[in-house]
């Protein structure tokens, strides 16, 4: 049996918790009751001192989606774990915040119902999942033009043909896109020929209207990239993911995802606080990998270890992985009196114009009303980009300023700015030439998973985490024991 487990200094736990011993079969260490708190420099009950290095079944690195998914992956098939989260609760990049009663998402995000692996994974009733409206509203001209699904919003659509938001063609163009990525099975289309998304839009015959005054401001708000050089395997994956489901938010906020996940896990499973600060083994040749944290804990795994950090994360611990590009993003939250906003329809809103530095946004309380308080509205502003050579302030004063100018000073001016997010890594570079099945495998015993490692979507974390589990058990032959 290992001798102890890693626990934050105050960690409450609860009690028995399952451990794994080297027969592979469970035991049960009883703890002290759940009140009780227990030290770093203290032993467990009847176990040896903490410097002794711990043998867990496996090991899960990060508590994102990807992480949860490989998780519960392992669950299934009654293989202990063990998940080490470094901050206080599970998400990773899918989080949120309440400031001031109002719900903070950690930047721009948008939940696709059309998701598959999403689809088997969550309970969208218990997420009380709310719907945008299927379009979009595109600021070009100094007013905004509907774009629309004439699927959904027919008449709306029928309205638009004419609106200098691209031309009849481009809209027909839409349709007969759609219906193509409606007959590919997703690893057809995640294993196509690919090109930059321009470049596919350009080859398809999209004119210039329609791709600067939406495309590159609606996808590039998806793949945080204005330039629209991300893989056009992606930009097919979603397309065909928006045709089949709707933009939503959860209630709750999008960090009611990964608290959906965690439920469903053992509660003494995951271990929150611990910072992993290395990972490797014994020799090249070895599957026992050792994780060691940063309070100095050294612990190892009986089967493997799962790596489910973000990429640039996952480059520090992995010694000789190269440093990869990343997609960031700036993400401000003001509020304002809900009966004063300008728009009332739960709409996502596109700088057309080609001019400022804003992308996107929405009144997430008219999506949402549970983000604010009775009353208030929220307000959600996108930048693509990181400027980090602006300061806060000057940053919140450009985008006062630039949004003035799409609804007026007055209504504006009565915003009250809540918080910003800058968000260095949102998404990993997925321009061509790209691998979207990478194998999860870096040697004997140690598997990473995360949205570099297949698509850069909620369901690519999801099918990335799954399948770093299931390469772990099939290596392992414990499948199905």
């Amino acid at each position: 049996m290992p001798p102890c487990l890693c626990l934050p200094a105050t960690l409450s736990l609860p009690s028995p918790i399952l451990l794994f011993s080297t027969r592979h079969r469970f035991q049960r260490l009883k703890l002290p009751h759940a009140s009780s708190k227990i030290a770093l420099d203290s032993p467990l009950p009847n176990q040896t001192s903490t410097s002794q290095r711990n043998a867990i079944g496996v090991i899960v690195i990060g508590g994102g989606l990807a992480g949860l998914a490989a998780a519960t992956r392992l669950q299934a098939d009654n293989i202990p774990f063990l998940l080490l989260e470094a901050s206080d609760a599970v998400g990773g990049r899918v989080r949120s915040d309440v400031v001031d009663g109002f719900i903070l998402d950690r930047g721009f995000q948008i939940f696709i119902t059309g998701y598959p692996e999403a689809r088997k994974v969550l309970d969208y009733d218990s997420l009380d999942l709310r719907k945008f409206y299927s379009g979009a509203q595109v600021y070009y001209g100094g007013r905004f033009h509907t774009v629309a699904d004439p699927l959904r919003h027919f008449s709306d659509a029928l309205q638009s043909l004419a609106n200098p938001i691209g031309t009849v063609v481009d809209k027909l163009l839409i349709g007969l896109t759609r219906l193509k990525v409606l007959t590919q099975g997703d690893d057809e289309i995640l294993n196509a020929d690919e090109v930059p998304t321009i470049d596919l839009l350009k080859k398809i015959g999209f004119s210039d209207s329609i791709l600067e005054r939406f495309f590159r401001p609606f996808f590039g708000g998806i793949f945080f990239d204005r330039e629209l050089e991300t893989t056009s395997r992606l930009f097919n994956f979603i397309f065909k993911c928006l045709a089949l489901g709707d933009n939503t938010l959860p209630a709750k906020g999008i960090a009611a995802i990964p608290e959906q996940l965690a439920a469903k896990l053992p509660s003494d499973s995951i271990l929150y606080n611990s910072r992993v600060v290395s990972v490797d083994s014994e020799s090249d040749s070895s599957s026992r990998i050792r994780v060691k944290l940063q309070n100095g804990e050294i612990l190892e795994s009986e089967f493997g270890v799962i790596l489910a950090v973000e990429e640039a994360e996952a480059v520090k611990l992995l010694a000789g992985k190269k440093t990869a590009e990343v997609r960031s993003t700036v993400c401000l939250y003001f509020s304002a009196d809900q009966d004063k906003v300008p728009v009332q329809d739960p709409v996502l809103l596109l700088n057309g114009s080609g001019k400022g530095i804003v992308n996107n946004m929405f009144f997430a309380t008219n999506v949402v009303p549970s983000y604010g308080p009775a009353g208030k509205a929220l307000v959600s502003v996108t930048l693509v980009g990181l400027y980090g050579d602006v300061a806060d302030e000057d940053l919140v004063d450009r985008v006062v300023k630039e949004l003035s100018g799409w609804f007026g000073e007055s209504v504006v001016g009565s915003w009250s700015y809540l918080r910003m997010y800058r968000i260095k890594f949102a998404q990993p570079n997925q321009c061509p030439p790209t691998n979207l099945k990478k194998n999860p495998k870096v040697k004997p015993g140690l598997y990473v998973c995360g949205d570099y490692v297949t698509s850069a979507t909620f369901d690519g974390a999801l099918v990335s985490g799954k399948k770093a589990a299931e390469t772990l058990l099939q290596d392992r032959a414990l499948v199905n024991v």
